[in-house]
């Protein structure tokens, strides 16, 4: 195994775990502990610990160790931090956090792309609709979650607007997570997927106002179907 698969592996073990709660703030991790237990070198050790501190779940000091900082400290749109929440305890609390966020962002993106999009955008986007529609006849819910993020992702970027733009890879973490933890229904509902058809046609338009409407109610719906799910 490569350099890169060793950390991989040691980061793929104790983000999960730092996100999860199972090592509380304040927690030292020694470095040598964690030699042993993974069986690596130092240098792969502090790879790993490199990452975590870039995110910043961990802080290393010398003499001390790695310390596990507390959660208002942490970078919570980092895509690999939310995909580790969302595989733990705290799921439910992260899923609505990130259904408010999408709330507050998507909506008012999707108008600003309605008067914004260029034509190839909006050809995409109409497009992405269609294959939406398709995928979710043929219950086929890996192919329609990659539309799905497709779509998004492009709403945010047409917006026009950077700061939506750079959102985009924490929306597509959120229906990442929604597909792969069986909070999706096993068809994706027709009202939903009629909703993102009629986003692009908004968009297409030029009517900020309905494509705001039919992404607000594209949102609602999808957190009240994972609530459901998760209760």
């Amino acid at each position: 195994m490569t350099a890169q698969g060793l950390y991989g592996r040691v980061l793929a073990t104790l983000g999960p775990e730092i996100a999860s709660g199972e090592h509380a703030s304040g927690t030292v991790l020694r470095i040598e502990a964690l030699e042993e237990r993974f069986g690596v070198s130092r240098t792969v050790i502090r790879e790993a610990v490199r990452v975590l501190e870039s995110m910043r779940l961990v802080v290393s000091r010398r003499r001390v160790g790695v310390t596990v900082r507390p959660k208002t400290e942490w970078n919570l749109y980092d895509p690999l931090v939310i995909r580790w929440r969302l595989a733990g305890p705290d799921r439910p609390n992260q899923l609505r956090s990130l259904t408010e966020l999408r709330l507050a962002v998507e909506p008012v993106a999707a108008a600003f792309a309605a008067q914004r999009a260029t034509p190839d955008q909006c050809g995409e986007l109409t497009g992405l609709a269609i294959q939406l529609a398709a995928t979710a006849r043929a219950r086929d819910l890996e192919a329609f979650l990659g539309h799905d993020i497709a779509f998004h992702r492009l709403v945010l970027e047409a917006s026009g607007n950077e700061m939506y733009a750079r959102l985009a890879d924490v929306v597509a973490e959120v229906l990442a997570g929604r597909t792969h933890h069986h909070l999706m229904p096993a068809e994706p509902a027709p009202t939903a997927v009629r909703l993102h058809a009629q986003v692009a046609e908004a968009v297409q338009c030029g009517d900020a106002r309905r494509a705001e409407e039919c992404m607000r109610e594209i949102v609602t719906g999808a957190g009240a179907e994972m609530r459901a799910l998760l209760e």
